[in-house]
């Protein structure tokens, strides 16, 4: 049984160089943004990788989800999350958590109105 994989194929722990664990914790929902150094090919000076490369250019001008990272890039979400990681270490991209509600705040049926106008014009 040979190991050949499709040409331009790469195992995710090649991508990562190993590492299955992030630098920083990242939510699936958190948006990701290309900073100003980010745009100026920090990425590729920095001695990323190519995907590091497409993740900066992805989330330039475009605040994307790591989930939407991981999807458009057909990767698996471990791997974007230990990728967008790199790049927020090294400022360039920005990382934005969601905000978190205390027990006592509730969503308001406005916002899930808006929410729900809005899905339904998709």
């Amino acid at each position: 049984m040979t190991d050949d994989l499709p040409s331009g194929l790469v195992r995710p722990y090649a991508v990562t160089g190993g590492r299955t664990h992030p630098r920083l914790e990242i939510a699936l929902e958190s948006l990701v943004e290309t900073t100003v150094r980010g745009r100026s090919g920090g990425a590729i000076n920095g001695g990323f990788g190519r995907e590091h490369e497409q993740i900066a250019a992805l989330c330039d001008g475009q605040l994307q989800s790591l989930a939407e990272i991981a999807a458009r890039m057909k990767l698996p979400l471990g791997v974007a999350r230990v990728l967008i990681a790199d790049l927020a270490a090294d400022g360039l991209v920005a990382v934005y958590e969601p905000a978190l509600l205390n027990d006592n705040e509730a969503v308001g049926t406005e916002l899930l109105e808006r929410v729900l106008s809005g899905l339904r014009r998709l």
